[in-house]
């Protein structure tokens, strides 16, 4: 378990240019199953402080690490749906899902 804690904020630039000031918060829930397989759930919830706008998605996925001969592969799948948002154009559902390759010496 951990979290994950960002804010971005401008500070220059042009005075034509929209302002930022959103944050993004992260929990990490990853459970080891058995045989390389795990639990997860990863969905980033952000708000923006200039517009109100937020997304508070929640998911929960599998992945699997895999050990080779030349790498170490992980790929992993996490469907995740919005259970509150507020704002033009944010997503209901999402898919989060990646591989990752590592290369020992």
């Amino acid at each position: 378990m951990g979290l994950l804690l960002t804010w971005q904020a401008s500070f220059g630039g042009d005075e034509d240019r929209a302002d930022v000031n959103n944050a993004a918060f992260q929990p990490l829930v990853i459970a080891q199953l058995d045989k390389g397989w795990y639990a997860r759930s990863t969905a980033i919830w952000t708000y923006d402080f200039e517009t109100d706008n937020y997304n508070v998605p929640l998911g929960l996925g599998l992945g699997k690490v895999i050990k080779t001969d030349r790498a170490i592969v992980n790929v992993f799948v996490e469907p995740q749906y919005s259970v509150a948002s507020s704002g033009d154009g944010l997503p209901e559902w999402g898919m989060f899902a990646g591989v990752n390759f590592q290369f020992p010496k």
